[in-house]
């Protein structure tokens, strides 16, 4: 019997040993038909062996989720989809049919050169220049790529500004990320900026408090510094909220989510879905 989805949530696995574009836009395409259900995209790229795969399909199988392939791997697809019978996920190999009629047809098998159909287009070269963007414009440097930005993200430490400025980049948008310290003055520039296009991160205390702790362990400093400390994480967090509510701006909370959904909800929200990824 199929599973069924008491809150009209879907969550999409695409993985490809490519950057995705393919299942991404076929993705897309069939949610545009379904403006009322809540859809969230898990996108991996340049998934080459097994062991990769096995972390992407356990968290898979919690969300029931449906999985898109685009892989040249014809080893690595069929453990993915032999894991899938097993743990009856739906998945859909999109290349696969393509692949044999052609080569029933012709004799010929597959190149398997990953990423074959990308040229250097104009589309690949947005990217590149997205990314170069974002690293820099990451963690502040310089508070005039606010004005330049896509998207502006804000958070205090360990909020995923970086990761999910990386990520977005690779969607092709210009992100500019500024960390939120009580202490430090808030540029000028973030008051002027459109508030539509400005994300607050938020995420809970005890995360906060349990990422700087393991932070001071991997530095070598005794636990219980000030930095880590559930006072001083409240005081940040306050801090933020407090600015997100000044500004108007989108509040998206981190905790729980990966650096994929949280992607998700802010292109949606902020009404980004012109870009292709």
């Amino acid at each position: 019997m199929e599973k069924q989805n008491p809150n009209n949530k879907i969550d999409f696995y695409i993985i490809s040993d490519s950057i995705g574009e393919t299942a991404s836009k076929l993705a897309k395409a069939a949610i545009a038909q379904f403006p009322t259900v809540t859809t969230v995209l898990h996108k991996f790229m340049f998934i080459s062996n097994k062991e990769s795969a096995d972390e992407i399909l356990k968290e898979a199988t919690k969300r029931n989720g449906i999985l898109l392939l685009t892989l040249v791997n014809n080893e690595l697809a069929e453990y993915i989809e032999n894991y899938c019978v097993q743990h009856k996920l739906t998945y859909f190999n999109i290349m696969k049919p393509v692949l044999n009629e052609i080569t029933k047809r012709t004799s010929k098998g597959p190149s398997k050169i990953v990423g074959a159909q990308h040229d250097l287009s104009e589309e690949y070269f947005e990217r590149v220049s997205a990314m170069e963007f974002c690293m820099r414009y990451d963690d502040g440097k310089d508070p005039n790529g606010l004005i330049e930005a896509d998207i502006v993200l804000l958070g205090i430490s360990r909020t995923s500004k970086t990761p999910l400025s990386m990520y977005l980049g690779n969607m092709g948008y210009k992100v500019a990320n500024l960390p939120l310290i009580p202490e430090n003055t808030i540029p000028k520039v973030l008051f002027e900026i459109d508030p539509k296009k400005i994300v607050g991160l938020t995420t809970s205390d005890t995360v906060v408090n349990l990422h700087r702790e393991n932070r001071m362990k991997e530095y070598g400093l005794p636990s219980g510094t000030k930095y880590a400390s559930m006072e001083r994480v409240n005081e940040e967090l306050k801090f933020s909220s407090e600015l997100y509510q000044k500004l108007g701006c989108l509040v998206v909370n981190t905790a729980e989510r990966s650096i994929e959904e949280s992607a998700s909800i802010i292109v949606q929200s902020l009404g980004l879905t012109n870009k292709a990824w």
